[in-house]
C-alpha cells in the first residue's frame, strides 16, 4: 500500500530549489473517534450517546479480577481527564472573549434528533475467569456494542476486555458544543491478526529510566502491542543487577546508579502484566558481550594479532562458560516469568576466534572447517540449557543463516537482508518466525516516515498457507545509540503505531493518515510525547 501526503504539491522553481504550493491549515485533518489499530469489523452510526463522567462507571458481570479493576480505574481517569480538558479550553476561550462560564446543561441534548440518551455505564461481560499473566497465543478478541444508551463489552478473556476498553475510550470525542463528551452508537467484532506484536527497547547503549519505560508501556497498550522485548544488556553496558553475579553490573554498567535491580524488573513486569503485555528478556550471546568481560574476562575470547589485546565474543571452547551461563540464565528466567528467552546470536566476531590458537586447535580436534560449526555447538548448548530451564528460545537470523541446526520450535527473528526470501526459507524449514527488518525505528528519515512502516506486510513472501501460519508476528526495534530519556518516546510514537496496525489489523485500514493524525493527538493527551506524523498541523 502506497500513501502520499497529497495535500502538498511540490514544484521545481526556476531557481532550481524546491518550493511549496499549499493551502492554509493542517496538511491532514484528523478524524474524530476512529479506532487505532483498525478493528476487524466496525460499524459506526450517526446516532450518539452523551457521557457525563461523574455519573459513568464500568459494571462487571460474571468474572472480575485485579487486572480488570486496575484497567477500569485507568480508563475512567482518561475519560475524566478529557472532560477536564474541554472545561479548561472553555475557560481559556471565555477569558479571551470575556464571556460568562455557565454550568453544562445536559438537557439541551434532548433537542438533537441524533441523541439517544446518556451512557451511564459499560457492562463488561468477562465470560471466563481471569488469567494471571499474558502469554503467546492468548485470546485478545472482543465484541463491543453501543445501541441507544446501552453498551456491552464482552470477551472470553481478560486480555480481550483490555483491548476492547482501549477501543471504547478511543471512540469518545468532544460533542459539537465542545463542552460534552459523546460516543457514536457502534458495534465492533475484533481480534488481532498476529499473536506476537512487539517493541524492542535497547537499554544498554543508553540507560532508560523506569518512568520512561512505563511511559513506553502505556503507549504500547494504547496501540494494542503486547510484547516488550527488553534488550537489556549489550557490549556497552550491563545494567542488569544479578544477585548471583553482582560484579557484572558493578563493573559493567555505565555507573553504579544506572542499573535495574530485581525490584525494578519486578515492577516493570507487573506494570506490563496488568496492561496485557509480556516482557521478553534478551541476553545476547556469544557476541555483543563485551560488558560481561569487564568483570569476567575469562569468559571472552582473547584476540591475537592483528587484534592483540582485545576481547572478542564468548569463548565457546571453555567448559566454565556454560556453567556460568546456566547460573546466570537460571536467575534471569526466574526474574522474568516469560515462556520465551531471546539468546541473540547476531553479529558474532569470527575474526577474533580465528586469531586465537586455542580455538583453532579445538576446531581441529572436532574436525570443524567453519566457524559456523563452532557457533552451532555454542548455540546448541545454550538452547539445551534453556530447555532445562523450561524456556523456549528466540534467535536472530544469523544463527539460522549460519546453518546452525536449530531445535524444532526455535523462533527466528528476521532483521536485515531480503526478508521475503528469508521468511520463505525459514518457514519452509518448519521454524516459526518474527519480522523486524522493516520496522527499525532508529532509522530516521523526514517527517511522515511511518508510511514506509505501514507498507510492510509480514505475510508478503512466497509460501504455502502452512508456511504463513508459522509467522508469529513481528517487532518494531528501538536501538539506543542516539536516544535516551530525552527523546526515545517521541522517536517511538507514533511511528510504531504503523507497525502496530499492520500486526493487529486483518485488512489495510481506512483513512489511515487521518486516523493516525487523531491517534497521535490522542497519545499527546495521554501524556505520550508523540511527534507529528503528517507535517504541519495542530493538536488542541
Amino acid at each position: 500500500m502506497k500513501l502520499s501526503l497529497s495535500a502538498i504539491v511540490l514544484l521545481v522553481c526556476t531557481s532550481s530549489t524546491w518550493c511549496y504550493i499549499v493551502d492554509p491549515g493542517p496538511v491532514v485533518i484528523a478524524s474524530s473517534g476512529l479506532v487505532w489499530p483498525q478493528p476487524k469489523k466496525i460499524t459506526i452510526e450517526d446516532t450518539f450517546a452523551i457521557i457525563r463522567p461523574q455519573n459513568f462507571n464500568f459494571n462487571t458481570v460474571r468474572n472480575t479480577c485485579d487486572i480488570l479493576r486496575d484497567s477500569f480505574v485507568r480508563y475512567k481517569e482518561l475519560i475524566v481527564a478529557e472532560a477536564q480538558r474541554l472545561r479548561k479550553n472553555e475557560i481559556k476561550s471565555a477569558r479571551r472573549s470575556r464571556e460568562r462560564i455557565n454550568r453544562i446543561n445536559y438537557d439541551d441534548w434532548y433537542d438533537d434528533d441524533k441523541f439517544t440518551g446518556f451512557l451511564e455505564a459499560v457492562t463488561v461481560n468477562l465470560e471466563q475467569p481471569c488469567e494471571d499473566s499474558p502469554y503467546l497465543g492468548m485470546d485478545e478478541s472482543y465484541k463491543f456494542t453501543l445501541k441507544d444508551s446501552e453498551a456491552v463489552l464482552q470477551s472470553s478473556s481478560v486480555w480481550g476486555i483490555l483491548r476492547g476498553l482501549e477501543s471504547f475510550v478511543q471512540m469518545i470525542t468532544p460533542a459539537k458544543d465542545n463542552r460534552s463528551l459523546k460516543i457514536n452508537c457502534s458495534s465492533i467484532e475484533d481480534e488481532p491478526k498476529f499473536s506476537h506484536r512487539g517493541l524492542l527497547l535497547d537499554t544498554s547503549r543508553h540507560f532508560i529510566h523506569l518512568d520512561t519505560i512505563k511511559m513506553i508501556l502505556n503507549g504500547m497498550a494504547y496501540n494494542k502491542l503486547n510484547v516488550f522485548h527488553w534488550h537489556i544488556v549489550d557490549d556497552h553496558s550491563f545494567p542488569y543487577e544479578s544477585e548471583k553475579y553482582p560484579e557484572l553490573s558493578v563493573q559493567g554498567a555505565f555507573h553504579p546508579t544506572l542499573v535495574y535491580t530485581q525490584n525494578d524488573i519486578a515492577a516493570i513486569i507487573e506494570y506490563a502484566r496488568v496492561r496485557g503485555i509480556r516482557v521478553l528478556p534478551e541476553f545476547d550471546t556469544p557476541g555483543h558481550t563485551r560488558s560481561w568481560g569487564v568483570s569476567h574476562p575469562e569468559l571472552l575470547t582473547q584476540c591475537h594479532l592483528p587484534y592483540a589485546g582485545k576481547l572478542g565474543p564468548i569463548d565457546p571452547t571453555k567448559v566454565e562458560v556454560y556453567s556460568f551461563i546456566r547460573e546466570l540464565f537460571g536467575e534471569v528466567t526466574q526474574a522474568f516469568p516469560e515462556q520465551y528467552f531471546h539468546l541473540g546470536g547476531d553479529e558474532v566476531g569470527f575474526e577474533c576466534w580465528s586469531t586465537n590458537p586455542d580455538i583453532v586447535e579445538y576446531m581441529k580436534s572436532k574436525n570443524y572447517t567453519r566457524f559456523e560449526q563452532l557457533e552451532e555447538e555454542f548455540i546448541q548448548k545454550v538452547v539445551d540449557i534453556l530447555d532445562d530451564l523450561k524456556s523456549k528460545s528466540i534467535v536472530w537470523q544469523e544463527v539460522y543463516q549460519n546453518q546452525v541446526r536449530l531445535p524444532q520450535g526455535t523462533v527466528v527473528q528476521v532483521w536485515t537482508g531480503d526478508r521475503k526470501a528469508l521468511m520463505s526459507q525459514i518457514t519452509y524449514d518448519g521454524l516459526p518466525v518474527l519480522l523486524s527488518s522493516c520496522w527499525y525505528l532508529d532509522h530516521l528519515s523526514t517527517g511522515g516516515d511511518w508510511l514506509k512502516y505501514y507498507d510492510c506486510d509480514p505475510l508478503d513472501f512466497p509460501g504455502t498457507p502452512e508456511q504463513k501460519a508459522l509467522v508469529m508476528g513481528g517487532e518494531a526495534c528501538m536501538w539506543a545509540e542516539v536516544v535516551d530519556d530525552t527523546n526515545v518516546v517521541q522517536r517511538i510514537f507514533p511511528r510504531v503505531s504503523a507497525a502496530a496496525e499492520r500486526l493487529w489489523s486483518h485488512e489495510e485500514g481506512v483513512l489511515v493518515q487521518k486516523r493516525l493524525e487523531e491517534h497521535s493527538c490522542r497519545l499527546l493527551k495521554r501524556n505520550i510525547p508523540s511527534q507529528p506524523p503528517n507535517g504541519p498541523g495542530f493538536c488542541l
